[in-house]
């Protein structure tokens, strides 16, 4: 879903590096950008690209930008346990991301990096049917992200940008085969520091 551009950006500020120090710029003007800075969604691309405030506001109405790049939000959500098992996603530490055309993509780490599948999008509509918060995200630039590997029992829903963080956590702390002792540590980390905003 992220280039490598932009997978990059993020592992550096999930590092704890300050955006602006870094000569972190606007994809759309090359404005600096402060740290906490806005996300578009590039529909054509499957990127999260960095913005300005000026550019972001530019892209905040419904339609803005013609549909190609969408302001993600900064909603999250935690919801109780969701049992994803009918979606038949084999892995504990996911993402979920409905489209605007009705389908819905699944998207997690592995040892060769990001693996994504395509979700039955009537498993999808029925989990959503019994939980009402999934029937209100936004496609494409929110999803339901999930961690319950190691005994973790971790649902929210996300903007897709938090999601991209998360993979370039695990990017940055994989090694080896199973992902060694500072992958799983760091995970937690990411989802404790997670909090609920509208």
């Amino acid at each position: 879903m992220s280039g490598d551009g932009a997978l990059a950006r993020l592992i550096r500020s999930s590092a704890g590096g300050n955006a602006a120090a870094a000569g972190e710029v606007c994809d759309l003007c090359a404005a600096p950008v402060p740290e906490d800075h806005r996300h578009l969604y590039d529909t054509a691309e499957a990127e999260v690209r960095c913005a300005c405030g000026p550019c972001s506001v530019l892209f905040a109405g419904d339609g803005a930008g013609g549909g190609h790049h969408r302001l993600v939000p900064r909603r999250r959500v935690r919801l109780p346990h969701v049992d994803t098992a009918p979606l038949g996603v084999p892995v504990g530490l996911v993402f979920f991301v409905p489209r605007a055309d009705g389908t819905v993509t699944a998207e997690g780490p592995s040892p060769a990096g990001s693996m994504r599948w395509e979700v039955d999008a009537a498993a999808w509509r029925q989990l959503a049917g019994r939980i009402p918060e999934l029937g209100g995200m936004e496609p494409e630039v929110e999803a339901l992200l999930i961690n319950t590997v190691q005994g973790m029992d971790h649902h929210w829903i996300v903007p897709v940008d938090d999601c991209f963080r998360m993979l370039a956590v695990v990017r940055r702390e994989w090694r080896g085969l199973s992902g060694g002792g500072r992958l799983w540590p760091a995970v937690e980390q990411f989802f404790a520091e997670l909090t609920e905003q509208n």
